[in-house]
């Protein structure tokens, strides 16, 4: 069975997102942002629902949710996204996906060190903070949601500190990883450093 599996971390709004799509889109591979399952989760817990029984319980028509880009979901995510039952819940999930027939790329903040560390390729996407509030808040400003730039400069930042802090599954880049800051760098240019980290790896 052929697998390849690509590996791709990062804190929010850093582009890893795109980058991923991309890279599915050019090597043939099925793509899975594992965020979209926390904040999945995360918008019923915004319901009342409890975190550990949702992720148990989490269904493909939780994922397509158009409500789930929402700021408050955002948060929220990374707050559900610290929780050990809820993580070990969505983990299997993630393994089946990235390890299936043909492989896949994955987007997240553990993919490379918690949920595929085997993978044949793992990049860390980054940016500094104000770059990466700058772009969040163009994308808020565009979908006609009500914000400030001061305001998600904090949002992220608070992001970074629990994402970075937890203690379980903490974001940060995998020994193996390749890091591509992407502050000075446009769509194309940061899709076409990470292919050829990917092609190098792959031998493609």
């Amino acid at each position: 069975m052929v697998v390849l599996t690509v590996a791709i971390d990062g804190p929010a709004a850093a582009g890893k997102g795109t980058i991923a799509k991309a890279l599915a889109r050019e090597l043939g591979l099925r793509h899975l942002d594992t965020g979209s399952l926390y904040r999945a989760v995360a918008l019923r817990v915004l319901g009342g629902e409890d975190a550990v029984a949702v992720a148990r319980g989490l269904g493909p028509d939780d994922l397509a949710d158009p409500r789930l880009r929402q700021p408050e979901v955002a948060q929220e995510a990374s707050r559900v996204a610290a929780i050990p039952e809820v993580r070990a819940a969505l983990l299997d999930f993630q393994k089946a996906f990235a390890r299936a027939e043909g492989g896949a790329v994955l987007d997240g903040r553990d993919i490379g060190t918690v949920v595929c560390p085997e993978a044949e390729v793992k990049l860390f996407v980054t940016a500094s903070a104000e770059a990466r509030a700058a772009r969040r808040h163009a994308e808020q400003v565009a979908a006609g949601q009500e914000s400030s730039l001061e305001r998600t400069l904090a949002e992220i930042r608070a992001r970074d500190a629990r994402d970075e802090g937890r203690d379980h599954a903490p974001l940060r880049a995998a020994g193996d990883a390749v890091v591509i800051d992407t502050s000075g760098l446009g769509i194309d240019e940061a899709v076409a450093r990470a292919l050829g980290v990917a092609r190098a790896r792959l031998g493609r």
